[in-house]
């Protein structure tokens, strides 16, 4: 079964299994192992509909640009999980991602929206369709749309930029294995997994720029070199993210140019990283 179902059967497993991977998750900045290596996981903290008590769940999710989604099917059980339950009576909920801890609204997705996500996630696992197939239930979907967030969940900013700079390698490594498991065409829901990360490459960079940089600028003038070669391989790596972005987006995209397009932002993205890595990291943490 893929990676990206397992989160979810495990609404239904035994709260003492729950447990070790909501303590593994946290212990490795959302990495988990065994047969839930390679999942999309995030832990969600909702607040339940009877006892008013937070209830914390691993479930799978999908990208989907400025929110994520999540699939409340129960391994295709005959009741919906709790969680969903607790989301309809208080659609506020915690989110754990592995770098930040943010409050997220939750949306119920209704009609041809919801049919659209399912039949994208659908053609990315079939797995989705057999836990549909195996319930007279229709399985819901829900957006969960940030609200409001702080900091990396690191002890220092230098931990902090690890953090960040390590998940977009792990996202860019499932994205390559999706590409090469594609077949002939380019999914729906892989398509939004490269747009999504292209986007969030366009943020972190941006953000680095007016934020990080513009501070060190004024109070470490002898990094004027390094900040200035950072923020050309900004300028290269966003040309290769247009790149990807053009072709991820044709109607007819390949799936061979995709696999090369990332392929080649990777190579460039992991040397522009290791090297902030080297050459920021400990002023950042000398700096506090």
């Amino acid at each position: 079964m893929a990676a990206l179902l397992l989160p979810n059967r495990k609404q239904s497993m035994p709260n003492d299994f729950n447990q070790q991977i909501i303590d593994e998750f946290r212990a490795n900045a959302g990495r988990v192992g065994g047969p839930f290596e390679g999942a999309r996981l995030i832990l969600l903290t909702t607040t339940g509909a009877r006892s008013g008590a937070p209830h914390t769940t691993p479930v799978g999710y999908l990208p989907d640009s400025d929110r994520i989604l999540v699939i409340a099917s129960a391994g295709g059980g005959p009741k919906h999980p709790d969680w969903y339950h607790n989301l309809r009576a208080d659609p506020l909920a915690t989110v754990e991602d592995g770098v930040f801890t943010y409050q997220a609204r939750a949306e119920v997705l209704t009609g041809d929206e919801r049919d659209a996500v399912f039949a994208r996630a659908v053609e990315a696992d079939p797995g989705w369709a057999a836990y549909q197939a195996k319930t007279s239930r229709v399985i819901p979907v829900l957006a969960l749309h940030q609200v409001a967030g702080g900091p990396p969940n690191a002890p220092s900013w230098g931990a902090a930029l690890k953090l960040v700079h390590d998940a977009f390698r792990r996202e860019l490594a499932l994205i390559r294995d999706e590409v090469d498991r594609s077949g002939a065409g380019l999914g729906a829901q892989l398509r939004v997994n490269c747009l999504t990360v292209c986007q969030g490459l366009h943020h972190h960079h941006t953000n680095e720029d007016d934020g990080m940089f513009a501070a060190l600028d004024g109070q470490r003038p002898d990094l004027a070199p390094t900040l200035a070669r950072l923020r050309e391989e900004h300028q290269r790596i966003a040309a290769r993210v247009a790149r990807l972005q053009q072709v991820v987006g044709a109607p007819d995209a390949d799936p061979a140019e995709v696999r090369r397009e990332v392929a080649r932002l990777t190579i460039e993205l992991e040397a522009h990283l290791a090297y902030e890595e080297e050459q920021l990291i400990p002023v950042l943490d000398a700096t506090g």
